[in-house]
């Protein structure tokens, strides 16, 4: 059984971040809250967390993994940012936003879209989430908690934990954080390219 760890969502409880980090080290997969909606998450080296993961969404590596960052800086090591994508990347992180960008040699292969050597990357705006990448010290590779022919994401962390208790090492509650996934753009062909209006605001971009 997975365990649960309540978290607070303003004040994370450093302890349990720490216990939390040790989990995903080890080659735990946990359910977190962000600023969009839960996710799954898993240490961005451990291949067999990852198609854990992969397991639990009944997904391909041709959905993209993403990775989420503590800071732009962090993101700027894994995927290749020109100027105009850093400016509307400044202006609109952190965020629920997700970003399709070109991957860098730090990105494992593995991790990447097959056939564009892509891969999502966001910088969330959620204190809990912001916590454990920072005690992580690198980012999480990460999607949202979607299960398979559900039409949206479950909200309430101990429904998460009987859904999945068997398939995940931790749930962490950090209370309700929202039903709609993050806003997907591509990035990699010049002008933002809208994949998803989700829980980002489009008028920050121009695009509402």
């Amino acid at each position: 059984m997975s365990q649960l760890f309540h978290i607070h969502p303003e004040n994370p409880q450093a302890r349990l971040i720490r216990e939390a980090v040790k989990i995903i080290q080890q080659g735990g997969v946990i359910a977190y809250p962000t600023d969009s909606c839960y996710a799954l998450g898993c240490h961005l080296g451990d291949k067999r967390a990852m198609e854990r993961i992969l397991a639990i969404r009944q997904l391909d590596l041709r959905h993209h993994l993403t990775l989420v960052c503590r800071d732009l800086s962090e993101l700027g090591s894994y995927a290749r940012v020109d100027n105009a994508q850093y400016r509307l990347l400044k202006a609109i992180t952190p965020g629920a936003y997700t970003f399709i960008l070109q991957a860098t040699k730090e990105v494992p292969r593995r991790t990447l879209h097959p056939k564009r050597n892509t891969i999502g990357l966001r910088v969330p705006d959620h204190p809990v989430a912001l916590a454990l990448l920072e005690a992580l010290g690198e980012p999480l590779l990460s999607c949202t908690l979607m299960l398979p022919h559900e039409p949206m994401p479950p909200s309430d962390p101990f429904e998460i934990r009987d859904l999945l208790q068997s398939q995940l090492d931790l749930v962490i509650d950090g209370g309700y954080c929202g039903i709609e996934p993050t806003t997907v753009l591509d990035l990699t062909d010049g002008a933002p390219q809208l994949i998803r209006a989700g829980a980002g605001p489009l008028d920050k971009l121009g695009l509402a």
